[in-house]
């Protein structure tokens, strides 16, 4: 079995101040964290890949800063899944369709997505792929609250937590 933390839209520090200590817990105990995106800083982004001891999977954000260097798209295989990783940047309007699309063009009928942007947490199959959100870990608006998403990965089963403040 294997433990992702997935948190997005970290907003530091023009949104927020930090990423919640319980969160920084969940984050650092984790396998590997996934990070969609809108770190805005590169000093929040050498946080993250701290508190996963390098094992971080990132996209950026349509706010991050161009010096990150990050892809748009990225994946990553853990047990017997494949997780794609994207941003999901552009309108709210078909948001979770494109977000799909992007997921079956680059892992196929079977990955499961993982985007941010939209600051909402989001569990929910689209066309037969599942997506996730973990919301706003830093609760930054238009979020309602701080979230974040645990997954637990034990072959092709999946147990998703989510866990708020």
């Amino acid at each position: 079995m294997a433990r992702l933390a997935v948190v997005s839209d970290t907003h530091i520090p023009e949104r927020a101040d930090a990423i919640p200590d319980s969160f920084r817990e969940h984050l650092r105990s984790a396998d590997h964290v996934i990070h969609a995106g809108d770190f805005t800083t590169a000093a929040v982004h050498e946080d993250l890949t701290d508190l996963a001891d390098g094992n971080l999977t990132a996209v950026v954000g349509n706010m991050d800063p161009q010096n990150l260097d990050l892809p748009s798209v990225g994946t990553l295989e853990v047990e017997d899944r494949t997780f794609v990783v994207t941003h999901g940047t552009g309108s709210l309007h078909e948001y979770e369709e494109r977000v799909a699309r992007i997921v079956r063009e680059e892992g196929g009928e079977d990955a499961i997505g993982v985007a941010g942007h939209t600051h909402e947490v989001v569990d929910t199959t689209v066309d037969g792929i599942r997506l996730l959100n973990p919301g706003s870990c830093t609760g930054a608006a238009p979020a309602t609250a701080r979230t974040m998403l645990t997954v637990d990965i034990a072959g092709a089963d999946l147990d998703v937590t989510v866990h708020e403040q």
